[in-house]
């Protein structure tokens, strides 16, 4: 018997990481969670060492901060009540509202107590979806998605994680894009994931285990 868990707004979310921020908002009279970061880009000195580094070294700027360890705010909130999350799957719709260095949305789990944690996000700005990994405070790029997408801002679209021991897969408006084996089985908390300026919404956030 497959059980769904649905996450709403209105139910407990934790604060986790350096930076962190979202909050009930209306979407034409639906509550959803939203996420916006721009608050944290005016004179805010690592959003604009973000800026330089992007105008200066192109798609290899994220390489060059993370090496200066001045980027570090990733807006990301876990669910209380899923203990540990394995075998499974983990869909919701997002809305890319707006972001002037980053537009992204993602879904986050095997999320550690010391901080650890895997995230699949999407960025309207490189048009792709990937799988990153965050160890001991550091980001690293895992697997790109089989191809770029390009979606519209202010529209809803899907993402789904499904995990089934060591194996990830990543979809997107359900094409999988993204499969790949981790280091050991996946198991851990989950959430949302954000990055930076960017203004993004969540709904129909949807925990399903496997059979």
């Amino acid at each position: 018997m497959r059980v769904q868990r649905v996450l709403t707004p209105d139910q407990p979310w934790e604060a986790l990481g350096f930076i962190f921020y979202c909050s009930v908002v209306d979407d034409g009279g639906t509550k959803v969670l939203g996420v916006d970061g721009r608050q944290w880009l005016r004179g805010q000195p690592a959003g604009g060492l973000a800026q330089n580094a992007r105008a200066i070294y192109g798609s290899r700027h994220e390489e060059f901060i993370d090496n200066v360890k001045a980027f570090a705010y990733f807006p990301y909130a876990v669910a209380k009540d899923v203990d540990d999350f394995h075998d499974g799957k983990i869909s919701m719709r997002f809305k890319l509202v707006a972001g002037q260095l980053d537009q992204c949305a993602g879904i986050l789990f095997n999320v550690k107590p010391n901080g650890d944690y895997l995230a699949i996000r999407f960025n309207g700005k490189e048009d792709n979806l990937v799988l990153w990994k965050f160890v001991t405070g550091k980001r690293s790029f895992v697997k790109k998605g089989a191809h770029d997408v390009k979606l519209k801002l202010r529209e809803w679209h899907r993402m789904k994680v499904v995990t089934g021991g060591k194996t990830v897969r990543g979809y997107l408006d359900d094409e999988l894009l993204i499969e790949y084996d981790w280091t050991e089985a996946i198991d851990g908390k989950i959430g949302l994931w954000s990055k930076t300026d960017s203004v993004s919404q969540f709904a129909d956030y949807v925990v399903t285990p496997a059979k």
